[in-house]
């Protein structure tokens, strides 16, 4: 939960300067507020998450250029660049270099046979396809207050019920030993599935 919540920090910011601020100063708090995330890692953890650093990137970048030319587009499209980044990186991950990023991140976690973890990177890649051409829909085809409220909730909303679907899906891979969940030996689910 912490973690989520410090990855929500500069969304938060944003979100909260927008309401009392507008699009100029919520971009700006977004900036130094991404900046800020990527400073405390370093200094905490000793390293910074790639994810972190592109997000940082594409902030900078994006944000910058909002400022810079008064045109809030272009922080309207930084989501949309960032979910469509994340896709590639899963697609191209899987099929360019025959590595499974999804299963990087949670085979610590968790233990699937080849076929689940792969649907399971797809799956995360679809959905954020799906964000990024949501979120064009939604900044370009409402207001900008709607757009902010969308970014925050609708996106997270989505995110959650994303997560718990996935949960339920991956739950039955998991079983149950000594009142705790554990993880089903992946050889013999294999052998399941032949």
């Amino acid at each position: 939960m912490t973690k989520f919540l410090f990855d929500l920090f500069p969304v938060i910011l944003f979100f909260v300067a927008f309401k009392f601020f507008g699009i100029y100063t919520a971009t700006a708090v977004a900036i130094v507020a991404t900046i800020a995330q990527i400073i405390y890692s370093k200094i905490r953890h000793g390293k910074v998450e790639n994810m972190l650093l592109i997000s940082g990137g594409i902030i900078t970048v994006f944000g910058g250029a909002t400022l810079y030319f008064k045109d809030p587009t272009f922080i309207q499209w930084k989501p949309t660049v960032l979910y469509w980044l994340f896709a590639a990186s899963l697609i191209g991950a899987q099929f360019i270099f025959k590595k499974n990023l999804m299963r990087s991140f949670m085979e610590k976690q968790i233990s699937l046979p080849n076929i689940v973890w792969t649907k399971l990177n797809l799956a995360w890649a679809a959905l954020f396809v799906g964000l990024g051409f949501l979120n064009l829909y939604v900044a370009f085809n409402y207001s900008q207050d709607i757009w902010v409220d969308f970014k925050l909730f609708g996106i997270t909303g989505i995110l959650f019920v994303f997560i718990i679907a996935q949960t339920l899906l991956l739950s039955k891979y998991l079983t149950p030993v000594d009142g705790n969940l554990t993880n089903i030996n992946s050889d013999d689910i294999n052998k399941d599935a032949k």
